[in-house]
């Protein structure tokens, strides 16, 4: 895990300083060469002279084989100067900005278009959906009752078997006590000196109200300043962020990077972005309001080696701040407690797929590249990448380390998220399912069923909510000689079977969370479980039109609106 820090200087005593203002720079002269290969090699062409010497910017401490190579290929001459690592990067970002937009939106379509969200539907999908439409169509004519019985039987099965799924994963993820799988004597033991490279990305938009607190929990991290890189990805049109963000005066090691105005603008879009000048050998992904826990990054490189090579990721743990603010902050908490404590647990403890979380995801920067990266046409860009990393055969793990967030605290943003996260999932699935025999070789039968059932089933799982509870609302309150006459009686009783051991057991899972944080104050808040899966149903529909009518519009959560302070 040895590494050199990323703010390595060359000094100048050594060399004269390179002017690097762009009425300096040979724009032309920059564009042979690849913007790729110039900041790994650490050098760029600046201009020639008129004598035929080509001025060298150099942003490492010179070696000799390097220096023979520039004069080998600059037959004129070179005349060489130095400047930061930033300033390179800052230069290129400048001149291949096009070229960077272009890629950090279309490299993963362009090499493999299956794997990406920009087209929604296949050509095969199309046309098999065509004709899935038409014979239900011609069903529901013919044969209207049967046909309606088919669809709620079929849609019970598919709720019964996700809420199943779910319950039996999470009983496994309850056997592994997560706090402590790394301890602090194994953190402590780390020596700065051998520690590599870590790159931390912050996307962030319309987020002025809160950088400053950004700023001061980034600066917490446990980490050694020169081996530590904070890239804040802003928007190019976003300036009141950047003022705010410059006013918060902070550290030398964190960096702005301007994100080319682009189609679709959206998280994973200036993620790329971040990721073609990370220098780390690792990089971690936070939100603009995240706190992560000091220790967070050291913890993560003992995951990573602990897991060997095939581990491209490790998931760090959220929880929320203002858990206790109101009712809809509390079932966000215990819905993430099950989710982190026994679901992601219970998943890794099944070598299944893990579906990432947003943000306190660490990558191992090498293969992060090989999997091309996010997809920006996606909205749930997390999910989708552990998808491709498990076709790959890598492998998620699970860090004992947590993130305090902040909670929705009202029900119109927690819509305009979960209906974003809801389409995500479905994109993933549709994205996954134009070759499913080709999955299902990759990745092996139980992980594909985990994959169905998971990332295919939850928004199915969330759209059928609605509809059954008013079916079993009808269940209970109309005569049974009634509703005989429309559906057969197994049906009622399915559905009503579905509705209580699918609500006990969602209700159960969410009084699990507590236990392993101690808030215990939140278990008697589960009973809302039914309640709180309203509001996902809501969210879900709009998802499904969302994803007919703009399926890559990024609908974005709106941060800082808690009265809660968090430090």
């Amino acid at each position: 895990m040895s590494g050199t820090g990323f703010a390595e200087r060359v000094t100048p005593l050594a060399l004269p300083t390179a002017d690097m203002t762009p009425s300096s720079i040979d724009d032309a002269l920059v564009r042979e060469h690849s913007g790729q290969v110039l900041i790994a090699e650490g050098w760029m062409p600046l201009r020639r002279t008129a004598d035929g010497v080509t001025q060298i910017a150099l942003a490492r401490t010179p070696d000799a084989a390097l220096i023979s190579r520039l004069h080998s290929q600059f037959i004129g001459g070179i005349d060489i100067a130095a400047t930061t690592p930033w300033g390179l990067k800052q230069a290129i970002l400048r001149i291949y900005r096009g070229a960077i937009a272009d890629d950090a939106a279309n490299n993963l379509w362009k090499q493999s278009p299956k794997l990406s969200a920009r087209t929604v539907l296949s050509r095969g999908q199309k046309i098999g959906g065509t004709i899935a439409l038409i014979l239900l169509t011609v069903s529901a004519v013919l044969w209207p009752w049967p046909t309606v019985t088919g669809l709620v039987a079929a849609g019970s099965l598919a709720f019964l078997a996700g809420t199943a799924f779910k319950f039996f994963v999470a009983l496994r993820g309850a056997k592994y006590d997560v706090v402590e799988r790394i301890s602090d004597a194994e953190v402590e033991a780390l020596s700065d000196s051998d520690l590599p490279i870590y790159t931390v990305l912050v996307p962030v938009f319309k987020e002025a109200n809160i950088v400053a607190q950004l700023v001061g929990n980034l600066g917490k991290l446990d980490y050694p300043k020169d081996k530590l890189e904070v890239l804040i990805l802003l928007e190019e049109d976003d300036t009141e962020t950047r003022d705010a963000l410059e006013s918060a005066s902070p550290p030398d090691n964190f960096r702005i990077v301007t994100i080319p105005r682009g189609v679709p603008q959206t998280k994973p879009r200036a993620c790329n972005v971040g990721l073609f000048f990370a220098t780390g050998d690792f990089v971690v992904i936070y939100d603009a309001e995240d706190n992560p826990e000091p220790d967070q990054l050291k913890k993560a490189l003992i995951a990573f080696d602990r897991g060997g090579d095939d581990t491209i990721c490790v998931q760090a743990a959220l929880n929320y701040f203002n858990a206790d603010e109101n009712t809809l902050t509390r079932m966000f908490t215990l819905e993430y407690n099950y989710w982190f404590d026994y679901m992601l647990p219970g998943l890794e403890a099944a070598g299944l797929p893990i579906p990432l979380g947003g943000t306190s995801n660490h990558f191992r920067t090498s293969a992060l590249n090989e999997l091309g990266g996010w997809d920006p046409f996606n909205v749930t860009e997390d999910a989708d990448l552990g998808i491709r990393a498990s076709a790959l055969g890598y492998r998620v793990g699970v860090v004992n380390s947590t993130t305090m967030e902040e909670a929705n605290t009202s029900v119109k943003n927690f819509i305009r998220q979960r209906s974003r996260w809801i389409k995500g999932y479905l994109q993933t699935a549709l994205v996954h399912a134009r070759s499913p025999r080709a999955l299902l070789r990759q990745i092996g039968l139980t992980r594909f069923a985990s994959f169905a059932l998971l990332i295919g089933g939850t928004p199915i799982t969330f759209l059928g909510v609605i509809p059954f509870y008013v079916l079993t609302v009808f269940t209970v309150f109309i005569p049974t000689d009634v509703l005989n006459q429309v559906f057969p009686w197994w049906l009622l009783w399915l559905c009503l079977l579905n509705f209580v051991i699918g609500t006990s057991v969602m209700v159960y899972l969410s009084m699990m969370g507590p236990f392993k944080r101690g808030t215990f104050g939140l278990i008697w808040w589960a009973m809302l479980n039914p309640v709180y899966w309203i509001l996902h149903s809501i969210a879900a529909y709009k998802g499904l039109w969302q994803l007919i009518t703009k399926p890559h519009y990024w609908e974005k959560t709106d941060h800082g609106l808690t009265s809660h302070v968090h430090g």
